[in-house]
């Protein structure tokens, strides 16, 4: 440590213990310092003493007062600042994460839609601060934290703090408040009177960065980057870059206009522009020409922003609609966040018709259950009788939220009360009409179907079309007529879908859009669909049933669930907007060992998309199902010896599921063509895939007997089946057991092959079963207690290990008569789950569990709502 920072250490030992150096900038140094009255880990940075001097304490520690009170979810806020044997510092959060500038230097260019969210969440928080009469002046990479899937703006203030603080003094220590290839050009030329559109320019050049892997100027110094700036214009990000969409790179080169005059006058616009395609292309693909007025005061909300959610690493602001529309119609967006220890389970959102109540689909307390909340009220809560719900609608006065679980279609009122059955099965959505009626989907290859919402006998409308490559018909909306509905009829892969529209009267169907996912009808006069993670509006003729106009994306990130077409967005009737964004939903997973007792170790490689663990015999080896971002899922072959990856699968199909036979040497797996079929290749890719057994309906694998001989697999029918099928002899299947009321899945033989577990749903929701093997049709037992999926077996048959939610559980089994212990719990964690197939596996001796889980504070809990939406959506996609 230098004598500096030992003075510094001195004059702060009752206060700070100062641990080492994180590193040096311009203006300071900054420190990781321990706070001993709050215990807590915080950063820590000291002005250069040349410029503490200059500066002088008071004026100083004045003049950032004025940052001291900005509180928003994208700003690093400040907890300290002083004066320490004259030294002038200032605390903030430490964060447990990395620039923005490390994560260009380690991967250059980013995601589009990736850097579209940061620039607009770095956009968020300056308009919040231009609007507190703040300008950052020095927004760079370097600046910018990324924590918790979220940007963290840092050192806000500061250098106007400085600069006003030092006066023309400052010219003395040779510093310029500024990056050179982030300055504005009037702040290059020196211009005192700079306001927000200077910092408007700064993150205009940071997203350019982002999207092309280097800022709009560049030059080996200092005074040759501001001559190119203040003489030059930039190149188009799409000459460099073409997948940058048009009304992107429209924004970009307006922010990067000369003059402040031909920016967009507001933080606030640019990020508009990002998510929406505020402006028109040019007729050479550039920015088209608009008149521009004088800078105009951002719209102020008339209600309250509360700043109230707190992490580890401080306060992020949390904004709460006090009412689901404004008096003067503005467009206004805010965030809704659920608690810390709750997150987002699946994209399905609901919204009631007036827009002033929301309810989402969550994880909590080791258990999926619904959260509803007010937007006049500052928190979500849950949904008392809704465990396990999921694909949530509500009743027309908003009074019930009716929702899938397990194998029952269930209502329960928003206000609190029992849940009642409103009819069996419920696995893609529905829609509840003014009459009484719920048009629904009860099983996930079924079509459509309606029902009293007060209960009684279902009766079919729809069935899918094979011949026309059709699974299922999913996600109803009765549209405002009352005589039709809108459907989802799915096929895979997910671009083969399409939107149809069902009349309720003559039982006639109408293909509407192809290529789309999601359909809902809204009142602006619009359709709207999903569509490779964005949403789609086309102009709708409700008269005619059919789009009038050219389809143009509204919002870029947009999550999407593949599987199933379900998109997370919702509108109410009067125009108000809830959507989730792909960027926060869909992660990357860790791999990572967890002990019996719950000991999680480091990750065993680098993260990705992961799904479907499978263990080799030898437990030299993982098979697992990598995804990457807009592509097909794929089986991968995971040395965890030497740390190479070997892949199984190569494009084309959707792999996923992957088994290992008891010998090692090959894989079996399920492949979308368009149903789940079963193929098998070595172990070692020395042969072509095979098919094993392919036929109209969804195969997923479960188990390989012990002598190798025998597959068995669930048959995903009305209601879905156990069978097997002689990996000698493929195509030749067998049933082997059926129910009448409730799915059979994930069939397991013991290594000793006298028992099989197995899970059922007879009961309305998932249980697991034993029973003898091969005898299965004789007596069976129900080993899990209080709901259980994804059983394995363990030591040498004598336990099977379950998840019951987000608990570990484990039930001795005596090998010979099948009797069974207590179910205990082994651990519990936020560990993720699978749509299809298993999200874990676990070694023979049942000590290690391999599990997939989001790095840690990264689970997805945020909300974007938009209210008087109809205003932008007819301003993008004009009639």
């Amino acid at each position: 440590m230098t004598a500096i920072t030992d003075r510094l250490a001195a004059a702060l030992a009752d206060r700070y213990s100062i641990e080492r150096e994180l590193g040096a900038g311009g203006m300071a140094t900054v420190y990781l310092a321990h706070d001993l009255r709050h215990d807590r880990q915080v950063a820590l940075k000291l002005l250069r003493p040349e410029l503490g001097a200059i500066l002088g304490g008071d004026r100083f520690l004045q003049e950032i007062k004025v940052t001291a009170n900005l509180q928003h979810p994208h700003i690093l806020p400040l907890f300290d600042s002083g004066s320490a044997d004259g030294l002038l510092f200032y605390v903030m959060p430490f964060v447990e994460g990395e620039t923005l500038r490390d994560r260009l230097d380690r991967e250059k260019q980013l995601p589009v839609a990736e850097a579209v969210r940061i620039a607009s969440e770095v956009a968020s928080a300056l308009d919040y601060a231009h609007r507190h009469g703040v300008i950052h002046r020095d927004i760079k990479p370097e600046n910018i934290l990324l924590h918790d899937n979220r940007a963290l703006v840092a050192d806000f203030g500061i250098a106007l703090a400085v600069r006003n603080a030092g006066g023309s003094r400052l010219t003395e220590t040779g510093l310029s408040l500024g990056t050179p290839h982030y300055m504005s050009p009037e702040q290059a030329t020196g211009d005192r009177e700079l306001d927000a559109r200077t910092d408007v320019y700064a993150v205009g050049c940071v997203l350019y960065e982002m999207l092309t892997g280097a800022p709009p100027y560049t030059g080996p110094t200092a005074q040759a980057v501001i001559t190119k700036l203040v003489t030059e214009e930039a190149p188009p990000v799409t000459g460099q870059r073409r997948s940058v969409p048009p009304h992107v790179a429209a924004a970009v080169h307006q922010a990067l206009e000369k003059l402040p005059a031909d920016r967009v006058a507001t933080a606030a616009e640019f990020a508009r522009a990002l998510d929406a395609g505020g402006r028109a292309e040019g007729p050479s693909g550039g920015p088209a020409p608009r008149p521009v007025g004088p800078a105009r005061r951002p719209a102020v909300l008339p209600w309250s922003l509360v700043a109230a959610a707190s992490v580890a690493i401080g306060v992020l602001g949390l904004l709460v609609l006090k009412r689901p529309a404004t008096a003067t119609g503005d467009v206004v967006r805010a965030i809704l966040e659920l608690p810390r220890g709750t997150s987002l389970s699946y994209p399905s959102l609901a919204l009631s018709r007036d827009g002033s109540h929301i309810v989402v689909a969550g994880e909590g307390d080791g258990r999926n259950r619904l959260f509803q909340r007010q937007l006049d009220e500052l928190h979500f809560t849950a949904v008392p009788g809704s465990e396990d719900g999921a694909r949530q609608f509500l009743s027309p006065d908003g009074a019930w939220v009716a929702f899938g679980a397990g194998e029952r279609m269930l209502k329960v009122p928003i206000a609190g009360g029992p849940a009642v059955e409103v009819a069996r099965g419920d696995w893609a959505g529905g829609d509840w009409t003014e009459d009484g009626t719920i048009v629904y989907t009860p099983n996930y290859v079924s079509g459509l179907w309606k029902v009293a919402a007060s209960g009684g006998t279902p009766e079919r409308l729809t069935a899918p079309d094979s011949a026309r490559g059709e699974l299922a018909h999913w996600w109803p909306q009765v549209l405002p007529d009352g005589e039709h509905v809108l459907f989802t009829a799915f096929s895979t892969p997910i671009e083969r879908a399409r939107l149809e529209v069902l009349s309720l009267k003559t039982g006639e169907r109408t293909v509407v859009l192809d290529g789309a996912v999601s359909g809902r009808y809204v009142r602006a006069g619009y359709l709207l669909y999903a569509r490779n993670e964005a949403l789609f509006a086309v102009p709708f003729d409700l008269g005619r049933l059919a789009v009038t106009g050219q389809p143009v994306p509204v919002i870029q990130d947009l999550a999407l669930q593949a599987e199933d077409g379900r998109a997370g967005f919702a509108v109410s009737d009067n125009g108000t907007l809830a959507y989730i964004t792909a960027s926060s939903f869909t992660a990357d997973l860790e791999l990572v060992w967890v002990t019996g007792r719950g000991v999680v170790s480091t990750p065993v490689t680098s993260s990705a998309r992961f799904d479907n663990p499978a263990l080799s015999p030898n437990g030299r080896q993982v098979a697992i199902a990598i995804a990457l971002p807009g592509e097909t899922r794929d089986v991968w072959v995971l040395d965890l010896v030497r740390g190479t990856r070997t892949p199984i699968t190569s494009g084309g199909a959707n792999d996923f599921a992957p088994l290992f036979t008891p010998d090692g040497r090959r894989i079996i797996y399920e492949s979308e063509r368009p149903a789940f079929d079963l193929y098998v290749r070595p172990a070692d890719a020395s042969a072509p895939p095979t098919p094993l057994l392919v036929s109209p309906h969804d195969k997923s694998p479960g188990s390989i007997t012990p002598d190798g001989s025998t597959l068995l697999f669930s048959y995903n029918l009305l209601p879905s089946q156990l069978w097997t099928v002689e990996l000698a002899d493929s195509g030749s299947a067998r049933l082997l057991l059926a129910s009448g009321t409730g799915h059979l899945r994930t069939p397991r033989v013991a290594p000793t092959g006298r028992w099989l577990a197995y899970v059922s749903e007879e009961s309305g929701r998932r249980e697991v079963h034993l029973s003898p093997y091969p005898d299965v049709a004789g007596s069976r037992q129900q080993v899990s207690a209080d709901g259980g999926d994804d059983p394995f077996w363990t030591r040498g048959g004598q336990e099977l290990v379950y998840r019951s939610g987000q608990r570990m559980m484990a039930v001795a089994v005596d090998p010979a008569t099948g009797e069974l212990g207590a179910p205990t719990e082994l651990f519990r964690g936020a560990f993720s789950t699978s749509t299809f197939g298993s999200a874990y596996a676990v070694t023979p001796d049942g000590e290690r569990f391999l599990m997939l889980r989001r790095a840690p504070g990264t689970e997805p809990r945020q909300v974007v709502v938009v209210t008087n939406w109809f205003r932008e959506l007819e301003r993008l996609v004009p009639k």
